[in-house]
């Protein structure tokens, strides 16, 4: 029974510590992942939104030509929050791959 204890109390860190972390995913791998899928997903909102502005956009100016300062003003305004958006998203994505 002692011998046991002994045997378990007698593991070396150094031993044992490499066969551990190697299984664990590399750092670095790991942040460039994260970064490209916070700017995959934060690009991919503002996009569809813009996109979705500008049909919105044509389809008025198609049923009503004479408000198409009032329609172009609210669309760009829309487009530059919505990439707002985009531009958030690729700060984090920079901020995850740097610090």
């Amino acid at each position: 029974m002692f011998e046991i204890a002994s045997t378990l109390t007698s593991v070396d860190p150094a031993v044992f510590a490499p066969a551990v972390f190697d299984s664990l995913p590399d750092l670095d791998s790991t942040q460039r992942a994260a970064a490209a899928f916070a700017i995959g997903i934060g690009g991919l909102g503002p996009g569809l939104g813009i996109g979705l502005a500008v049909r919105g956009a044509m389809e008025a100016l198609g049923r009503n030509p004479e408000a198409a300062g009032d329609i172009r003003t609210t669309m760009i305004i829309g487009a530059a929050l919505a990439e707002a958006v985009a531009i958030y998203a690729f700060v984090i994505a920079i901020i995850i791959l740097f610090v």
